[in-house]
């Protein structure tokens, strides 16, 4: 792939964003050769958690704005969200396994929120999160409407949303938008220290907590918990489950395999 690099470090499948000149911003091969990467590692049982991080100084600046405004290459932007962003985001959410945004630093625009669209978002200190839509007219796209007031409340995505402000990495984790935020020194170390951890945990109970969160959106209290009575008796009868019970007795680690 061109636009996409890839690799696997201890059963974490590592996917960077490689258009580092442009701010890792998409064009139309990058999104076509993200969506390839995402199958790639969720059909592949080897790989049991997926990090998306990018090169270079930034996450993702989101859309290439050169390619929209060019006409003999402009897609058009419905062919942008519904072949580009749209199928990336669903991937992240329906692929059943641990998926990491690790952002290196800005993630703006469809790029702030293919991160937010992860389980898990982590970034550098050097970070920073901006729904850059408005400052160009548009409306926020990729789930940001979705996920943001989920993430932080219905005010301050509201805000987020209209004024474009640029949200530092250390006030995204003090709102509840990322999970943890890491110097920039360590920041590769302990975010691959964090997807191996996730690789050797119980990869189908951690499939079925996504799927039950993911439900959880439209659920009632009483759907939801007929769902966690479906997927416990389902987890319950896996091999991690009875490798986890026979380790506690044993007081010694378990070894998952991830079914």
């Amino acid at each position: 792939m061109e636009f996409i690099e890839t690799s696997i470090n201890q059963s974490v499948g590592i996917i960077r964003l490689n258009r580092p000149d442009v701010f890792n911003s998409f064009n139309r091969a990058m999104a076509f050769e993200c969506q390839r990467a995402l199958d790639d590692f969720s059909g592949n049982p080897q790989v049991r958690c997926i990090v998306i991080t990018g090169n270079g100084k930034a996450f993702c600046a989101g859309q290439d704005l050169k390619e929209v405004t060019t006409p003999e290459v402009n897609p058009g932007f419905l062919a942008i969200l519904e072949e580009h962003y749209n199928p990336i985001i669903q991937r992240i959410r329906r692929i059943p396994k641990p998926v990491v945004a690790a952002v290196n630093g800005v993630a703006a625009g469809a790029g702030a929120n293919i991160a937010l669209a992860c389980d898990i978002v982590v970034a550098s200190e050097h970070a920073a999160f901006i729904q850059a839509f408005s400052k160009i007219g548009l409306v926020p796209d990729s789930g940001g409407t979705f996920f943001l007031p989920r993430l932080i409340g219905f005010q301050k995505a509201s805000a987020l949303c209209m004024l474009g402000d640029k949200v530092s990495a250390n006030d995204a984790e003090k709102m509840g938008m990322i999970y943890k935020v890491f110097s920039i020194d360590s920041f590769e170390e302990e975010y691959l220290k964090m997807a191996i951890t996730l690789a050797q945990m119980p990869t189908k109970a951690l499939g079925l907590t996504k799927q039950l969160l993911n439900e959880s959106m439209d659920n009632s209290l009483d759907e939801q918990l007929q769902r966690e009575s479906d997927f416990q008796i389902e987890a319950s009868q896996s091999a991690d489950y009875q490798e986890g019970v026979q380790a506690f007795i044993e007081k010694r680690k378990p070894e998952f395999k991830g079914n």
